[in-house]
C-alpha cells in the first residue's frame, strides 16, 4: 500500500510540475504583453503631452497628429479619423503639401477598416491625383500603396494587386521594407482571391525577407497559416494561427481579432465546434471594443453557422440577425444612394431627351410635309414623261446591267491581284525578318570561325614540330605536342558544333515549317533571338551599344508551340526594341543609357514574356493601330507595316495566347505575351 501511495505521489507531484511551469511561462508572456503595451501608453502619452505643451501650429504637430493617428488605425480607428482630420486642416492652413498629402493617406487606412468605402477610396484617389501632379516617386509610392491597401479593407481584391504592382514598378533594390509590405499585401490579396499558389509565393518571400532581416511580424505568420488553410490543411493552418497570436502581444487590435477567427474556423474544421465558439466569441468581444466592422460580421457569421451546427437555433437566429443587419450597414447604404443618384440623373437625362426629341420631331414633321407637296409634283411630272421615255429606260437599264456585270468581273480580278500582293508582302516580312537575323548570325558564327580558323594554323606549325622532333628520336617531346594537337582538335570541332548550331537555328528560322507544335524551352528561344537582333543591328552601327537584361525564371515549364513561329514573334518585337532605343540614343543626352529587358515566368496556367525597352515609346494615337496590317512608324522603306500584324496573328489565332502593349511616349514601351502552358 505504501509503495503505491508513493506511485501516486510521484505523479501527482509530477504533474504539479509541469503544471506550475506552463503557469510560468503564461506568466512571463503576460509580462512581456505588459511591457509592451506600457511602452506604447508612455511613447503615445509623451506625444499628446508635446501636443498640449507646444501650442505652435508648425509642420511639427503635424508630424505628431499623424504618428497619433498611426497608433490608433486598428486599435481605435475613430480615434485614427480625428487626429488624421486635424493633421489635413492644419496641413492645408499651412500650404504643407507634404502633410497634405500624408494626411489623406492616413486618413483612408481607418476610414478603410470602418468600412466608410466611398471616404477612404476617395481619400486615396485625392491623395494619388496630388502625387500624380507633383510626380514626385516617393509620393506615388505612398499614394499607390494607400490605395492598394484600401482597397485590400474593402474587399476590392483584383484593384489592389493593380496598385500594389504600380508600387514595386517604381521602387529600388535598397527598399528592402516597402517591398517587402507590397509582398505582404499581394499575399493577402491572393488570399482573398482564393488564389492558393500566388498567395503562397509572395508570403514565402515576405517570410524569407523577415528571417533575413531577424524581425518576427505576427501577421506575416497568420497569413501563412490562412495559406495552409485554403490548402485544406487545417492542422498546420492551426499552428500558425496560434503562432501568430503567441507572437501578436497585442501589437493591433486587428490582429489578434484576425487570429483568433482564424483559430476558430481551423477548430470548425477538424470538427470541434466548442473550440471555435470560444475563440469566435474572443473575437467578437475585441471587435465590438475597437469597432472594426469587417471582422466583427466575420465573427457573427461564424457564430451563426457554429449555433446551426450544434442546433441551438435561438442563438443561430440572434447571431443571424446581428450579421444581417451589419451587413447591410456595410454594403447597402452606399449602393443604395449611388443608385438613387444615377436614377435621378437618369431621370433628368430622359427628361431633356424627351424635350429634345419632341423638338426634333415637329421639326422633322414640317420638313416632310414640304418633302411631300415636292414630291407629289415630282410624281406627276414623271407620269406625264413616263410612257414617252420608257423605251429609253429600258435600253439604258440593260446598259447598266452590263456595265455592272463588266465592272464585278474587274473587282474580282482586282481582288484575286491584292491576295496575290498581300502574300507577296507577307513573304518580303518574313524575308526581312530574315535578313535581321542573318546579320546577327553573321556576328555570332564569326567567333567560331575565328576560333577555328586559329587552331588549324596552330596545329599546323605544330605538326611540323613533331615531325621535327620525330625525326631527332624526341619521342617524349612528340608525344607532349601530339596531345597539345589532340586538345586544339577538340577545341576545333567544339567551335565547329557551335557555327553548326547558329547556321540550323538560321535555317529552321527561314523555314516555312509544318507548323507542327513541340515542347519548346522559351528562356533558351528569348535569350538566342535577342543576342542576334542586337548582333544584327550592331552589323549596320558599330557605334551602337546597348544594355542587355533577361530575368528569365530558371523554373519555367517547357511549352508547346511551334518554334519557328513563336521565334519570329520574339525576333520582331526585339528589332522593334534595338530600334526604338536607337532612334531616341540620336537626340537624347550623354547621361541616356539604351537598355532592352526581356522577362519570363509562370502565372495562372500562362507563360508570361515580357520584352520591354527604354526607348521612344509609342503615342497613344496610334497605339490602337499598332497591329492593323500595312501600319508602321517607321520612315519609308524601313518597315512594311506587317510585323506586329502577323505577330498578333501567330500568337492569338495560332497559339490562344495574347499580346498587349503599355507604353508611354519618350519613356518606355512594353509588350506583354502571353502563352498557354497546356497548348496542345
Amino acid at each position: 500500500m505504501q509503495t503505491v501511495s508513493a506511485v501516486k505521489y510521484f505523479r501527482n507531484t509530477k504533474m504539479n510540475e509541469a503544471y506550475m511551469k506552463k503557469i510560468i511561462v503564461f506568466l512571463f508572456l503576460l509580462f512581456l504583453i505588459k511591457q509592451s503595451i506600457s511602452q506604447n501608453h508612455r511613447f503615445v502619452d509623451s506625444l499628446k503631452e508635446k501636443l498640449s505643451v507646444e501650442k505652435r501650429l508648425d509642420t511639427n504637430r503635424v508630424i505628431n497628429y499623424l504618428h497619433l493617428a498611426g497608433i490608433y488605425i486598428f486599435s481605435k480607428p475613430d480615434t485614427s479619423v480625428y487626429y488624421a482630420n486635424k493633421a489635413l486642416l492644419l496641413s492645408q492652413q499651412l500650404k504643407f503639401n507634404e502633410g497634405i498629402l500624408r494626411s489623406l493617406c492616413t486618413k483612408a487606412f481607418p476610414l478603410s477598416v470602418l468600412r466608410s468605402d466611398s471616404a477612404a477610396v476617395s481619400c486615396a484617389y485625392q491623395a494619388v491625383k496630388i502625387a500624380e501632379t507633383g510626380k514626385n516617386r516617393t509620393d506615388l509610392v505612398r499614394a499607390y500603396f494607400t490605395l492598394g491597401s484600401v482597397y485590400i479593407h474593402i474587399r476590392e481584391y483584383r484593384k489592389s494587386i493593380i496598385y500594389h504592382r504600380k508600387v514595386i514598378t517604381f521602387l529600388e533594390r535598397t527598399e528592402t521594407d516597402q517591398m517587402s509590405g507590397c509582398w505582404q499585401h499581394l499575399a493577402e490579396s491572393f488570399i482573398g482571391l482564393k488564389q492558393t499558389d500566388s498567395a503562397f509565393f509572395y508570403i514565402q518571400k515576405v517570410l524569407a525577407d523577415d528571417k533575413v532581416n531577424n524581425r518576427i511580424v505576427p501577421y506575416n505568420t497568420y497569413m501563412m497559416g490562412s495559406v495552409f488553410f485554403l490548402k485544406d490543411d487545417y492542422a498546420n493552418a492551426l499552428k500558425y494561427y496560434k503562432e501568430s497570436l503567441k507572437q501578436d502581444a497585442n501589437e493591433t487590435k486587428k490582429d489578434a481579432t484576425d487570429c483568433n477567427i482564424g483559430i476558430a474556423n481551423a477548430f470548425q474544421k477538424l470538427g470541434r465546434p466548442d473550440s471555435a465558439i470560444f475563440y469566435t466569441r474572443t473575437a467578437l468581444k475585441v471587435a465590438n471594443r475597437t469597432g472594426l466592422p469587417n471582422e466583427k460580421l466575420e465573427a457573427l457569421n461564424l457564430l451563426e453557422g457554429l449555433f446551426e451546427y450544434n442546433l441551438d437555433i435561438d442563438s443561430a437566429f440572434k447571431y443571424q440577425k446581428s450579421a444581417s443587419l451589419l451587413k447591410d450597414s456595410i454594403y447597402n447604404l452606399d449602393k443604395i444612394r449611388q443608385v438613387q443618384l444615377i436614377a435621378f440623373n437618369d431621370r433628368i437625362a430622359e427628361q431633356a431627351e424627351a424635350e429634345r426629341q419632341s423638338k426634333l420631331f415637329n421639326k422633322i414633321t414640317i420638313y416632310s410635309l414640304m418633302v411631300a407637296l415636292g414630291f407629289s409634283l415630282i410624281i406627276g411630272a414623271i407620269i406625264l414623261s413616263n410612257n414617252r421615255h420608257r423605251k429609253k429606260a429600258y435600253a439604258l437599264l440593260k446598259g447598266q446591267q452590263q456595265e455592272i456585270v463588266e465592272q464585278k468581273a474587274k473587282v474580282e480580278q482586282t481582288l484575286r491581284d491584292l491576295k496575290s500582293t498581300q502574300t507577296q508582302l507577307i513573304q518580303s516580312e518574313k524575308m526581312a525578318s530574315l535578313g535581321e537575323l542573318t546579320a546577327g548570325i553573321a556576328h555570332e558564327i564569326q567567333n567560331p570561325l575565328n576560333f577555328v580558323n586559329n587552331f588549324s594554323e596552330v596545329n599546323t606549325e605544330m605538326i611540323d614540330e613533331l615531325r621535327s622532333e620525330l625525326k631527332s628520336g624526341n619521342i617524349d617531346e612528340a608525344l607532349i605536342i601530339a596531345a597539345e594537337i589532340k586538345e586544339n582538335e577538340q577545341k576545333i570541332s567544339h567551335h565547329g558544333k557551335r557555327a553548326d548550331n547558329i547556321v540550323k537555328g538560321m535555317l529552321q528560322h527561314s523555314n516555312t515549317g509544318t507548323g507542327a507544335k513541340e515542347p519548346t524551352n522559351i528562356n533558351a528561344l528569348a535569350d538566342e533571338y535577342i543576342r542576334l537582333a542586337y548582333h544584327g543591328l550592331r552589323a549596320k552601327d558599330k557605334s551602337f551599344n546597348a544594355k542587355l537584361t533577361s530575368y528569365f525564371d530558371p523554373e519555367l515549364p517547357k511549352i508547346t508551340v511551334v518554334a519557328q513561329d513563336i521565334g519570329r514573334v520574339l525576333l520582331n518585337l526585339f528589332n522593334n526594341a534595338f530600334y526604338a532605343v536607337h532612334q531616341k540614343q540620336k537626340t537624347a543626352d550623354m547621361d541616356y543609357k539604351p537598355e532592352v529587358t526581356v522577362t519570363s515566368y509562370a502565372e495562372n496556367g500562362h507563360v508570361i514574356i515580357k520584352v520591354k525597352d527604354n526607348g521612344i515609346g509609342i503615342p497613344d494615337a496610334i497605339k490602337d493601330k499598332i497591329m492593323q496590317p500595312f501600319f508602321t512608324t517607321k520612315p519609308t522603306g524601313e518597315g512594311t507595316g506587317l510585323g506586329l500584324s502577323l505577330s498578333y496573328d501567330m500568337v492569338v489565332k495560332g497559339h490562344g495566347g495574347q499580346i498587349t502593349i503599355d507604353s508611354k511616349e519618350g519613356k518606355l514601351t512594353e509588350f506583354t505575351i502571353q502563352l498557354p502552358i497546356s497548348n496542345l
